[in-house]
């Protein structure tokens, strides 16, 4: 049975999807106006896992993830580089996909852009204004919050004590001071789109209810996103979508914590403000993506070139693991099964290790951690005497399981050559020869290409250096 916390309820309820079996899911994407952070990073990695999770416990799951391409950062960094916004957009949006991709993000089932659903936009806006929770001043058309009795349910605060703030947009021309805008007139050199309110363009919060309805429908299973969209951007989706049809939106609302930088808070006046791809010119992004999946979701996480070295290092058992199960296999013609049921038991008490800790609201620390009992496991009883069924049943389980999180996934395929097992090969017979020389050569030469030996009661290991 999984568990979701959900942030509506402000505890942890059993996932029961609407329609038995199936799961719609969306979660927000980036603004694309610049290559995105290692704070976006978390949201994109976790909320993927959350999928490919789903999918493994026999959901089927349609996942959507939009890019925000029309945007007030989009349109002044487009003036700044002298090109107009969409190609500033799809430029970012090309550069994402790599960056994701060198993540082990997997594409969403579809990855809708403003721009590109503005008739949806426009309908919902309509659909409102009928029903009098917002209204048109002077070209721009605002949601009407006090006609929503339901605000603040998620960011658990009271309209009454609500104050305009930094996000809340204050205008002379609106009703209320916390009423938000779903549509901006057109200013002098600006995009826009034309509809019944006249000239002009969405406002942020709507888009998101929009593409939801246009891919999910109007009710969903769950929306994620990071803590830093809890209020305003959430709660105005629940306000505009729930206001819009009378039915609950989104049934769980999950948010991932924040990440900070050597213990303060991430923000370019600090000096402290890390690109993905900033990141990726010192550290394999494999990396990053183990490191962040190190610590529950909801925990603030402190990110460190420390920490990720430190990541790394773990990382390399899992690999190690995963190469030594392969050289294992190549060499070992041993079919016996004499043992192999008591062997498969305790690959299964690792497997129900790591299930329980995902169905566990996503414990993706401690998911990881069977991960590497299992591989303590593996390195103990996995030897060149074990038969084939043991070893093939430990590869397939660490696959399986390193493949849900999306985690040791690239192997160096250079070190599995024909070349280098046949070295392997050959300073064992060396040994067995008892030419010392030749295998101490052999080992020389292995440890050039990166790859030390280990000879050990269990039989000769490696790993990568």
């Amino acid at each position: 049975m999984i568990k979701i916390y959900n942030s509506l309820t402000n505890k942890k309820e059993e996932f029961l999807p609407i329609d038995k079996g199936h799961v719609k899911m969306y979660s927000c994407g980036p603004t694309v106006y610049n290559y995105f952070h290692i704070g976006n990073a978390r949201p994109f990695i976790f909320f993927d896992v959350v999928r490919r999770y789903l999918q493994y416990a026999g959901y089927n799951v349609k996942f959507i993830q939009n890019f925000t391409d029309v945007d007030d950062k989009i349109i002044n960094r487009a003036i700044q580089e002298g090109t107009n916004p969409k190609a500033l957009s799809e430029k970012y949006i090309e550069e994402y996909f790599k960056d994701a991709d060198a993540l082990g993000i997997k594409r969403a089932d579809a990855h809708p852009k403003v721009s590109d659903n503005i008739t949806q936009i426009i309908s919902l806006i309509q659909r409102l204004i009928d029903k009098g929770m917002a209204y048109e001043k002077d070209g721009n058309v605002y949601y009407r919050v006090s006609s929503f009795a339901g605000y603040g349910k998620l960011s658990k605060q009271d309209i009454n004590d609500l104050e305009a703030g930094a996000r809340v947009e204050v205008s002379g021309e609106k009703e209320d001071p916390l009423d938000f805008a779903l549509w901006k007139k057109k200013k002098e050199g600006e995009i826009y789109w034309d509809s019944p309110f006249g000239q002009g363009r969405p406002g942020w919060h709507i888009e998101c209810s929009a593409m939801a309805f246009s891919y999910l429908g109007e009710q969903i299973d769950i929306h994620g996103g990071g803590a830093d969209l809890v209020f305003p951007h959430h709660e105005n989706e629940i306000a505009q979508s729930e206001g819009a049809t009378g039915k609950q939106f989104s049934k769980y609302w999950m948010h991932n914590g924040y990440i900070n930088i050597d213990n303060k808070k991430m923000s370019k006046s600090l000096g402290n403000f890390f690109t993905v791809r900033d990141i990726a010119q010192e550290f394999d992004l494999s990396t990053v993506r183990f490191f962040i999946l190190s610590a529950h979701y909801r925990n603030p996480i402190n990110f460190s070139r420390d920490l990720i070295k430190a990541a790394e290092n773990s990382l390399e058992r899992i690999y190690n693991a995963k190469n030594n199960l392969d050289y294992l296999i190549s060499l070992n013609k041993n079919s016996k099964a004499d043992d192999d049921n008591e062997f498969n038991e305790e690959l299964n008490k690792y497997k129900k290790q790591f299930c329980d800790a995902m169905d566990d609201d996503f414990n993706t620390a401690d998911a990881i951690a069977a991960i590497f009992e299992l591989v303590k496991f593996i390195n103990i009883n996995a030897d060149e005497n074990s038969s084939q069924n043991k070893l093939y049943a430990a590869q397939s389980l660490l696959n399986e399981l390193t493949g849900v999180l999306g985690i040791a996934q690239s192997i160096d395929t250079q070190m599995l050559d024909k070349d280098i097992e046949e070295l392997i090969e050959k300073r064992q017979q060396a040994r067995k020869d008892k030419d010392f020389a030749l295998a101490d050569k052999i080992r020389d030469e292995l440890k050039a290409k990166n790859i030390m030996l280990e000879d050990t009661k269990e039989g000769v290991k490696w790993k990568r250096i």
